[in-house]
This record gives C-alpha cells, structure tokens and sequence, in this order.
C-alpha cells in the first residue's frame, strides 16, 4: 500500500499530438549558469519537453532518473520545465539529468499555456503543472505527447523509447 494517495486529476485541455508546441521565452538553466531562452531557439531537431513538478519532489527526481536511465539525452535534446526557481534547477541538475536544461516558470505561465496547471491541495494560490512529456520535431509540432490524469503518474518509458525512434528514423 503506497504512503501517498492517489489523486484522479480534472480533464484537460492540453497541447496534443499534432499541435505545434506553443512558444515561449524563461530562464534556461544548465550545470553552469542560466539565460533566457525562447523555446523556439532551443528547439533545432527531436526535442523532448518534459514538464514536472517542482524541483525536489519524488516525480521530478523520478522522471530525471528516467531520462537518465534510457539515454534520451545522448539521442536528442532534453529540456524540461517545472515552477521551480534557477538555483533549485542548478542543483538538481547537479545530481542527475545528465545533458539536460530545465526552464523555470515560477509564474506557471507557460504551464497555463499548455494546458498542464494544477492547484495544489491545500495551498492556495500555488500552481503546479502535472507531469507531461512532449516529442517535438524540429518545427516544434508535437509528434508524441503524454500528459498525466493523476497523481503521481508517470509517463510509460518504454512508449518514450518508441516514439523517440520512430522520429530518429
């Protein structure tokens, strides 16, 4: 029995397959240091966009152990989004996520924007997004897009896996 409950998520209106990613411009944070960065300019070939929650908690450290485990950043870039600030994303990306740069949204603009804002219970007026992943093609159109519907989920790696080949190929 897990020490969390399981929480069903309301429907969604969000950036589906097929639809080009909406463009924006935040703070691009790697190892090294940050700079603002339109999503178009980051976006040259297969990018994928993953959307977490904030920085620290257990989905954030899971989807980037994942990342980390299937290699998706030696095959194509990663960058991911969360609320979190700069300095929070400098540190996790000191512990995993190799080859990874995360955008901080800390006004959950763009999170608004994708659909993917949440409230979280029992903190009012704080917007999370739930956990997304995006497979964009070099003009930014959403070849493979998973979104979650509760919390936590997490995306199937292996439906990752085949839709990042699918595009390589």
């Amino acid at each position: 029995m897990p020490d969390f409950d399981v929480v069903s998520l309301p429907e969604t209106d969000h950036v589906a397959e097929g639809d080009t990613a909406p463009d924006f411009t935040r703070p691009l944070v790697d190892t090294e240091y940050w700079e603002d960065r339109s999503l178009d300019s980051v976006v040259d070939g297969p990018t994928l966009l993953v959307f977490h929650p904030m920085d620290g908690a257990f989905q954030a450290t899971y989807l980037y152990n994942t990342v980390d485990e299937h290699g998706w950043a030696e095959d194509l870039d990663v960058v991911g989004l969360s609320v979190s600030t700069p300095y929070a994303h400098k540190r996790l990306l000191g512990e995993r996520a190799e080859g990874v740069r995360i955008f901080s949204d800390p006004g959950a603009g763009v999170i608004e924007e994708y659909g993917l804002a949440h409230d979280i219970d029992g903190m009012t007026g704080i917007t999370e997004t739930r956990p997304a992943v995006f497979l964009l093609d070099a003009d930014r159109t959403v070849e493979y897009a998973w979104v979650a519907s509760e919390h936590p989920e997490f995306p199937d790696a292996e439906a990752v896996d085949d839709a990042v080949e699918d595009l390589l190929d």
